[in-house]
């Protein structure tokens, strides 16, 4: 086995410690004359490995200051649909939502395709802001089935958000998920309170109820606050717990 390059060592020590506990987030790492003195390398050694832990998310840098170990960003689940205000509320923090739109409208010809709709059929359209901290970590855009669900604009969703309703009151037996990579468009930017030229993280999901299809939605996420991924058994099946 080729010997671990130089840097990558220092990168080693600072994950282990990291990845142990032993240094949490906004721990203070050892200075770069100190990581140099330690490991015998040469300055820029140093500065590769923490440049690219960086670039990993695991650390942050201020300049003047030094470097620090990053706050975790939360992870939402990809193998079932996620109750956002649930994982909020389990790290302990305060969870809102600010409803933004509730309309009826003609399905645009992308729309009926997603739903199997014909186009301009009548369909329900959701727009929620999801809040951590009152921090905006989501942007849901969301566009629903009226064949399916159609007392949906009827319900008072102040307290019970849609996607935790539909999960609620209508049975899926499918679900698709596609995630891409994007920027905001400067509308969605301003509601999420980030730069435009920030990347997005755009989860797409469709459910289907016998065939049917239910809901269509776009869950947008500050690529700097959020994170989606999963974790499964070989066989193939979630983890749960």
């Amino acid at each position: 086995m080729p010997a671990m390059a130089l840097y990558e060592q220092v990168k080693s020590f600072i994950t282990r410690k990291i990845q142990d506990g032993s240094w949490v987030a906004g721990h203070r790492l050892p200075s770069e004359s100190e990581l140099v003195a330690q490991f015998g390398v040469a300055r820029m050694t140093v500065n590769r490995a923490l440049r690219e832990l960086v670039e990993q998310g695991r650390i942050v840098r201020v300049a003047g200051v030094g470097s620090f170990v990053a706050e975790d960003k939360p992870q939402s689940t990809l193998l079932q649909i996620a109750n956002i205000a649930s994982e909020i509320r389990a790290r302990g923090h305060d969870y809102r939502c600010e409803f933004l739109v509730a309309e009826r409208i003609a399905a645009s010809p992308d729309i009926a395709v997603w739903l199997d709709l014909r186009p301009g059929e009548s369909v329900f359209h959701t727009v929620c802001l999801h809040m951590e901290n009152d921090v905006p970590v989501q942007l849901e855009d969301r566009y629903v089935n009226p064949r399916v669900v159609p007392n949906f604009l009827e319900q008072d969703f102040s307290n019970v958000p849609p996607s935790e309703y539909l999960v609620r009151n209508v049975p899926f037996d499918q679900i698709e998920h596609v995630v891409d990579a994007v920027l905001p468009t400067a509308e969605q930017a301003e509601r999420l309170d980030m730069p435009a030229s920030d990347p997005c993280l755009l989860l797409t999901r469709r459910t289907w109820t016998r065939t049917v299809p239910v809901t269509m939605v776009r869950c947008l996420h500050p690529a700097s606050r959020y994170r989606l991924g999963s974790r499964f058994r070989a066989d193939g099946n979630p983890s749960i717990g």
